[in-house]
């Protein structure tokens, strides 16, 4: 890992984080309460839905930006049928003022239609009418499980010409999120990237959460530090609940830095928003 010195103070690379991080939210029932318990001026990134579908995504979008949150809708290749639909979801998004889409592959077995990846689907975007000035796509620090590294690599760099930044699968080691940048870099990426993040949240659920996702590798950094013993310490320390220092505070001194051009955490709240308000609180006025 580099070691160059850095651009802002340990300090400061925290607030940048937790100051402008983004915050993705899933559009269930639970969507109208938890937005309440964001700021007024909050990011909020929100989800394809595998048992809603794409229509309740754009739905409420258009809702939240009414409200007057800045909104990154995610648009998933595999969930839009054709060019017909695609094209209307894009006015729809204009019209609600939308100038930030987020496209990932999405994770339905069978695709709806004609768009089999990402990829598919921002070749075909940039062929209509409508384009919007931020355009994220998916990272993945500790692969995928059902595609090698080296073919991610070129889809990641087949993707970039039509992207603006990257946002990344969640991870809670800071060490491999930061040797996944330095990798993207010597392959000549060098689109800005969002970490994502996992909010406060039950240590159980969590879990479950990270498994069912495929964030095999970075579980283990939950008990690494001192084994089992330590990870059950950690879990009655807790009060059996997860917070994210340890990540933030790794990644921290390396905001700033235009190397590894961090711009934020992108914090994955699974619709469990109050305690990850509280603890971003704590830790900008500590």
């Amino acid at each position: 890992m580099a070691l160059e010195t850095r651009t802002v103070s340990d300090s400061q690379g925290v607030r940048t984080l937790l100051t402008s991080a983004r915050f993705e939210l899933m559009p269930f029932e639970s969507f109208d309460e938890e937005i309440t318990h964001l700021p007024d001026d909050a990011t909020i990134a929100i989800t394809t839905s595998p048992q809603l579908g794409i229509e309740k995504t754009v739905e409420k979008t258009e809702e939240a930006a009414a409200m007057g949150y800045d909104v990154v809708p995610h648009i998933a290749a595999r969930y839009v049928e054709d060019r017909a639909q695609l094209e209307s979801i894009a006015e729809r998004l204009e019209q609600a003022g939308i100038t930030d889409i987020f496209v990932p592959g999405g994770d339905r077995e069978e695709p709806a239609g004609e768009y089999e990846s990402a990829l598919d689907m921002l070749e075909a975007l940039a062929e209509t009418a409508y384009s919007f000035e931020e355009v994220g796509i998916t990272g993945y620090p500790e692969g995928h499980d059902f595609i090698d590294d080296e073919t991610l690599a070129e889809s990641m760099a087949q993707k970039a010409p039509y992207a603006t930044y990257i946002v990344t699968q969640l991870c809670y080691d800071p060490d491999t999120v930061l040797e996944w940048v330095e990798d993207i870099r010597a392959r000549g990426i060098e689109l800005p990237v969002e970490v994502g993040i996992p909010g406060v949240m039950n240590y159980q659920r969590l879990m479950q959460i990270s498994q069912k996702v495929g964030v095999g590798d970075s579980i283990k950094f939950l008990r690494k530090t001192t084994g089992i013993l330590g990870f059950v310490k950690q879990l009655v320390g807790s009060r059996g609940t997860y917070k994210p220092d340890e990540l933030i505070d790794g990644l921290a001194p390396y905001v700033g830095d235009d190397e590894y051009n961090i711009r934020g955490v992108h914090i994955y709240t699974f619709n469990q928003t109050p305690d990850t308000e509280k603890w971003r609180h704590n830790r900008l006025d500590s």
